[in-house]
């Protein structure tokens, strides 16, 4: 499979669309951004793994007023991988309604099908320390 221009645009606005529907509360709208069964992993950030739309919007309620007041993603880098998948590897920023800010790196595996390209694994890595420390 070769990407195209049209796929990684498709690919990065699928990525930008997911702190749009975040930070505007818009949950019954994921499906525009995730496989119904997607895997959302921030176990790095204390959460364990999240199966499935249903889960994902769950766990985003239950933070309430922890959550972000805005996700913002940057330096996405695709790579082709075999049977129509993409890995996604981009950078987000949180900040947070106390004006505080974290970092954090998403390792997405995004899948073309019937509704096009979706996000159907995503690895959430909090950076807590300068180059590459763990």
């Amino acid at each position: 499979m070769t990407l195209t221009a049209e796929d990684r645009t498709a690919i990065t606005e699928l990525i930008s669309l997911h702190g749009h529907l975040v930070d505007d509360g818009e949950f019954d709208r994921m499906h525009e951004v995730f496989t119904t069964d997607v895997t959302y992993d921030v176990t790095d950030m204390g959460g364990g793994s999240i199966e499935g739309l249903t889960a994902l919007r769950d766990a985003a309620l239950a933070m309430g007023a922890l959550n972000p007041v805005g996700h913002h993603v940057t330096n996405i880098v695709l790579t082709e991988l075999a049977d129509n998948r993409v890995r996604a590897r981009s950078k987000g920023i949180g900040i947070n309604a106390d004006g505080t800010s974290g970092s954090v790196t998403y390792e997405d595996t995004v899948s073309y099908g019937d509704q096009g390209w979706r996000i159907s694994h995503r690895k959430v890595l909090a950076r807590r320390a300068p180059l590459g420390a763990r």
